[in-house]
């Protein structure tokens, strides 16, 4: 894969760095898909990848992997086959069901440079902050993106500095003994009021730009600028 471009940034070294990591992504819809595709085009090379979910009609607007041709198939099978496509070398694995508490372990079966989280589920969030505490793995999870319109409104913060997010609101309330780490939890996270409707509605542009700063994160992390 030519990483040209990226290596005049950030160096040779860099690139060999960004290149060794290993990522697993748990939730493959318009936050998590979006961090898939930017991490990929860094040049990260070993990415696992977690849902259980199957393209629908209504995943097209926000949705990367989605169109109007791959109705009905199951996201992780369909992200390989476009991981492998942007770069022949990558090694993905998948694990193609929805995560619980009950099955939470089969995450765990290598060791992670980070966890990308972004899963719908509170109960999840909060046990991956746990789980990821005590094994010592980076985690970046994101908060909620549903019904908000203003992508400049998004910030990279950790779990304590949250305000206005009524799904980190909750899992700040449910970390229990855990709540002392959460000033370590990296979080995306809206600062926007989100609309009041009886649906959860999205656009295509908030949870990618979430998506997008989840990589940037990393990115800047592991290199140190």
């Amino acid at each position: 894969m030519n990483l040209t471009r990226l290596e005049s940034i950030v160096g040779t070294d860099n690139i060999e760095k960004i290149r060794k990591l290993k990522v697993l992504i748990i939730g493959l819809g318009g936050v998590g898909g979006y961090a898939i595709e930017s991490i990929v085009r860094c040049g990260v090379e070993n990415i696992t990848l977690v849902d259980g979910d199957t393209i629908k009609p209504s995943n097209i607007n926000r949705q990367i992997i989605a169109t109007s041709r791959n109705n009905n198939k199951y996201k992780t099978r369909e992200w390989k086959k476009r991981i492998k496509k942007i770069n022949k070398n990558a090694i993905v694995n998948i694990i193609n069901t929805y995560i619980t508490e009950e099955n939470i372990e089969l995450l765990f079966g290598e060791h992670y440079d980070y966890i990308i989280d972004a899963c719908d589920t509170t109960k999840i969030k909060v046990r991956l902050v746990k789980e990821c505490h005590d094994r010592n793995i980076k985690l970046v999870s994101s908060m909620g993106t549903a019904n908000k319109m203003d992508a400049t409104k998004l910030i990279i913060t950790t779990l304590d500095k949250t305000e206005t997010d009524p799904l980190a609101k909750k899992v700040r309330r449910e970390l229990g003994a855990y709540k002392d780490y959460m000033k370590d939890v990296v979080v995306v996270t809206s600062t926007e009021k989100a609309i009041n409707n009886n649906m959860l509605g999205s656009t295509a542009f908030v949870p990618g730009v979430a998506g997008l700063l989840i990589t940037n994160y990393i990115i800047k992390d592991v290199t140190n600028m």
